[in-house]
């Protein structure tokens, strides 16, 4: 694990514009602080030297002049005093951040799974950089890392999360933490990757970290990863659609990708999808054809009838995106049978490429019309 945590240190610096190399004014100079000082001079990168855990006003610093590493900067992280001074100095080393477009211009994905189910190796593949700590052990990933990077012209974030285990599972409190991190993490995503190992499956578990994003109302890709280990023949994947189609019966939407971030088999396919999918969720359709739409299922299948009456729909709009979300007007909503609301989200869909995106029919009175059309 420290070899991999080194590893994590020598990239962090290597992508650095400027270092704060923090040290313990308590303890004094320890020998890993001279090692350490030597790899960053030998990087060239500018460093500010912080010297925490000085409570008191009239402490010095001097001694950490032997580092070779400039002015050392008193702190006190635990009494928040210092940092000003500190970010001062290390503002004035950075270099001015140019505008690569603005964050609405960022497709963010949030990659999420259980632990082990190759999470952090996706992330390291599709970035070609070991940005993020591969390892056997469980719970390798802590917290939310963002990498944002570039393909094909687009601006990507991708979020690499703690993997998330059955919350009775889940007994320190960091993990805990980590696990909230990773449902942030969905919030915050354009379209989120679930990874799922392969060889396991659709486990439970797997099944209630689908549901989240599918509540959370986001574009997803299912990502079977490990596929190199899975032993085909022509209908392997066939076998694979139809486990997929009958466990995720609540999201038909699904779409499946079959990887491996070991040897890196369509892993370039993903981001193309993650793009197409997003821009699912994005679609907006006018509202002339999504009346023609709503009107045309009407014919094929009256609305249901209850107590004596029946339901009248008189107009529809899209209201929203990310998900799309589409209001139809009603004489009386309450009449609505969730069967025949299902049914014209599924026409609505089946009209239009919604692949990848939940979307949502939401039933209004027809009082309510002037509200949507402004």
């Amino acid at each position: 694990m420290w070899q991999h945590i080194r590893a994590q240190a020598e990239t962090a610096i290597e992508i650095a514009d400027v270092i704060i190399f923090v040290v313990d004014g308590k303890g004094g100079i320890l020998p890993d602080d001279h090692a350490i000082a030597d790899m960053l001079r030998m990087s060239g990168k500018p460093v500010v030297l912080a010297v925490n855990k000085l409570d008191n006003p009239f402490e010095t610093a001097y001694e950490f002049y032997e580092l070779g590493l400039g002015d050392p900067y008193i702190l006190s992280a635990e009494h928040n005093i210092g940092i000003g001074d500190i970010l001062d100095e290390a503002c004035k080393h950075m270099r001015k951040a140019e505008e690569e477009g603005s964050e609405t211009d960022v497709i963010k994905i949030a990659v999420v799974g259980k632990p082990n189910a190759g999470k952090s190796s996706l992330v390291n593949k599709i970035l070609g950089t070991k940005r993020t700590i591969v390892s056997d052990v469980a719970g390798t990933t802590r917290d939310a890392i963002d990498s944002p990077f570039v393909h094909n012209g687009e601006n990507y974030l991708l979020i690499d999360t703690a993997g998330i285990r059955r919350k009775r599972s889940v007994e320190e409190d960091v993990e805990y933490y980590s696990v909230l991190r990773a449902f942030g993490a969905i919030k915050r995503a354009d379209v989120v990757f679930v990874v799922v190992d392969a060889e396991e499956g659709l486990t439970e578990q797997d099944l209630k970290i689908v549901g989240k994003v599918h509540e959370e109302g986001k574009a997803s890709l299912i990502v079977m990863n490990k596929w190199d280990k899975i032993e085909k023949d022509t209908h392997t994947v066939e076998k694979f659609n139809k486990d997929l189609k009958e466990k995720l019966k609540f999201m038909d939407y699904f779409v499946p990708m079959y990887v491996s971030a070991l040897t890196g088999k369509r892993v370039d396919k993903l981001l193309d999808e993650a793009k197409r999918v997003a821009a699912n969720a994005m679609r907006r359709i006018t509202t002339s054809v999504l009346n023609d739409v709503v009107m045309d299922l009407v014919a094929m299948n009256e609305p249901p009838t209850k107590n004596g009456r029946r339901l009248k729909l008189f107009f529809a709009t899209q209201a929203s995106v990310c998900p799309p979300t589409f209001v139809v007007f009603a004489n009386d909503p309450t009449l609505m049978h969730f069967s025949y609301q299902r049914y014209l989200e599924n026409g609505i869909r089946n009209a239009f490429d919604f692949s990848g995106t939940p979307i949502r029919v939401i039933v209004r009175d027809k009082t309510e019309e002037s509200e949507y059309n402004g």
